[in-house]
């Protein structure tokens, strides 16, 4: 079974677990709206924090060890096109990442900054789909499960407590520490070389200088 089938019949599951992960917090948030609860607003809201980060993670928990038990079982292939082919998930979330915080930030230069992070993330995927679909495979455009996990239990979580430029660069900054893993474990295999192998590490070496750029940021505000 390829990663492409194990995500696509993982993420199917994930829907119905993150649909119980929001319940109960779009619950006691109706419940506030119509006066419930008023007079310990703050408890209450520490309260659906702790609900949703219980659910949530414990989903996350759940759906990565049958990521890891059905990938031994099914026995990883090997060679260029699944390392790209992997790649590309993680590159993928990169963008969704980085358009979500254009979507976010108020500050009109970390949005100019996140846009041309955003444009850089397609190009990536351009050029690894290019190399992809030159070994035979098909193009990759999907994101990792993780990541769509951790987006939705970051909309959770800004729900109860709201989004300001800090948590959007630490958001920012630990979806780069994916990226660069990911980078890293792609050029440690050892199936990728020549043209294809330098275009990685070119990508490779711009996150690295991105994640420290974010982590600047960051420490400004």
């Amino acid at each position: 079974m390829t990663q492409s089938k194990i995500l696509s019949s993982a993420t199917a599951q994930s829907d119905g677990l993150l649909g119980k992960a929001q319940q109960p917090l779009a619950h006691k948030m109706k419940g506030e709206k119509y006066g419930k609860g008023s007079s310990s607003r703050k408890e209450d809201g520490r309260r659906r924090f702790s609900t949703a980060q219980k659910v949530v993670g414990g989903a996350l928990l759940a759906l990565g060890a049958t990521l890891l038990v059905r990938r031994v079982k099914s026995g990883a292939a090997t060679g260029p096109a699944t390392t790209l082919d992997e790649l590309l998930y993680f590159v993928n979330d990169r963008i969704a990442g980085y358009e979500r915080a254009v979507d976010e930030s108020k500050d009109a230069q970390l949005r100019g900054y996140y846009k041309q992070l955003t444009s850089q993330s397609q190009q990536f995927a351009t050029d690894l789909n290019t190399y992809l679909t030159r070994e035979g495979a098909e193009r990759q455009d999907s994101t990792t499960l993780k990541g769509k996990l951790y987006r939705a239990w970051m909309d959770a979580k800004a729900a109860v407590t709201g989004r300001d430029e800090k948590s959007i660069l630490g958001s920012n900054i630990y979806g780069e520490k994916w990226a660069l893993k990911a980078y890293k474990d792609a050029l440690s295999n050892q199936t990728l070389a020549g043209e294809m192998r330098q275009a990685v590490e070119r990508q490779y070496a711009l996150s690295q200088k991105t994640y420290k750029e974010l982590k600047k940021l960051k420490g400004k505000q």
